[in-house]
């Protein structure tokens, strides 16, 4: 009865890639990337502002922070991961659908 279950199991895990998961998984790595890229380049700008402030004596203006330090950094990276996840998905599809196929005359 096991041996029937993993025989099952084995057989839907083995089904053909579908084009359209491709654009889907993408952006969701990219936008998470980019929030994350976002986030720490944004914290560091906060601390580089507070400290250069700090030594100079006057208030920090944060808003410097997010104008040209944050948003450039979150764009650029943003922009270099969605190519590379579109490579790195374009590549996984033909590999799966290669070897689905390999499969399936075997």
């Amino acid at each position: 009865m096991r041996v029937e279950f993993l025989s099952d199991l084995m057989s839907h895990a083995a089904r053909t890639p579908r084009w359209y998961g491709i654009p889907v998984r993408v952006l969701l790595v990219t936008f998470i990337g980019t929030l994350i890229c976002f986030a720490v380049s944004l914290l560091l700008a906060i601390l580089g502002t507070v400290i250069t402030a700090r030594l100079r004596g006057v208030h920090p203006d944060l808003r410097l922070a997010y104008r040209y330090i944050a948003m450039p950094m979150a764009a650029v990276a943003g922009s270099i991961i969605l190519v590379l996840a579109l490579f790195m998905e374009i590549r996984h599809y033909r590999q799966t659908k290669t070897l689905a196929v390999i499969e399936r005359l075997s």
